[in-house]
């Protein structure tokens, strides 16, 4: 599987920090806001990422992230012309994708929570059909929000509802199979002349063929795609890496536990931004003989990481048309 990281916008919502620079290059907390996302992919196994940036802002992404190699991962990236849509990115992906399955995620979306990367793992071995993510929000009239018939399988997924039918929210996280591409080259515009995911999403739900996880009160979903919510997350952030000692979203570490680096190369790492605490965080984990990985729900066997399911109990998990 393939992933994508919409990282295009003209982040208009947040200016004018974002006048001259892109969103997802702002700071969450101690790492740039590209860094959650990438990381999150990362933990679902996947190593091939392309990175839609918005129009003249790609060397800015390479400068900081190459080609991928110090995650041990293969990064390209590609530009969106103007904010036409999210499921426009499988289109600018079509080449990058060549027929494989893919998971896409937006720039300014957070994860983190127990068990996540065993969920993401799991969704992504699904190679037919379309997996969605939901959590619970206080205000579903601001997102699309999924809707159910009366023995809880999915029914609708309606955008900005007036009268919301749950107050679960399809959040900024999806795994499509190879089809995606060419379902996403039928849709017609909207009325704001962009391809909208939840119309992509509705053409696998009327074709039985979505697959609808929720997250629960064990996880975190953030977008931080307002002044109010790029602060929440930068608390969040900040409240469980001072409380817990570990970070959350970053790449340098999730490559190291799941094997796809060695220690030299998270020394070369560390040794890149010494002065940081982040720095120090890396270097610290590079010199400790201790590399279990309490925070990712992960034990090591045979000298490699095995994801394994925790003692947080299973969420709902439903696919359309079935129970």
């Amino acid at each position: 599987m393939k992933g994508i990281i919409l990282a295009g916008g003209t982040g208009s919502r947040l200016w004018p920090i974002t006048h001259a620079t892109s969103k997802q290059l702002l700071p969450v907390w101690d790492k740039p806001m590209v860094f959650y996302p990438l990381s999150t992919l990362m933990l679902a196994g996947i190593r091939d990422i392309l990175i839609i940036t918005a129009k003249g802002q790609t060397d800015a992404f390479a400068g900081l992230l190459g080609d991928g190699k110090q995650f041990g991962i293969n990064l390209t990236y590609a530009e969106q012309d103007a904010p036409n849509g999210i499921a426009e990115a499988l289109l600018i992906g079509r080449e990058f994708l060549n027929g494989e399955p893919c998971a896409l995620i937006l720039g300014d979306n957070l994860f983190h929570g127990d068990s996540l990367g065993e969920r993401l793992r799991g969704a992504a071995k699904r190679h037919t059909g379309a997996t969605v993510f939901v959590h619970a929000v206080r205000d579903p009239e601001r997102y699309g929000v999924m809707a159910f018939d009366p023995d809880g399988q999915p029914l609708d997924i309606i955008e900005k509802p007036s009268n919301p039918p749950s107050n679960l929210a399809v959040t900024g996280l999806y795994f499509f199979d190879a089809s995606a591409p060419d379902r996403v080259a039928d849709l017609v515009p909207s009325a704001r002349g962009e391809l909208e995911i939840t119309d992509l999403n509705r053409s696998y739900l009327e074709d039985r063929e979505l697959t609808v996880e929720m997250l629960g009160r064990g996880c975190a979903w953030l977008d931080t795609g307002t002044p109010a919510s790029l602060l929440q997350a930068a608390q969040f952030v900040y409240s469980v890496e001072e409380r817990q000692g570990l970070k959350i979203g970053s790449p340098e570490e999730t490559a190291w536990r799941l094997g796809w680096i060695d220690r030299d190369a998270l020394t070369r790492s560390a040794g890149f931004s010494a002065a940081s605490d982040y720095g120090r965080y890396l270097n610290d984990m590079a010199n400790s003989p201790d590399v279990s990985p309490p925070s990712f729900g992960m034990v090591l066997s045979s000298d490699r990481a095995e994801l394994f399911f925790n003692s947080q109990p299973q969420e709902m998990t439903r696919r359309a048309g079935h129970d």
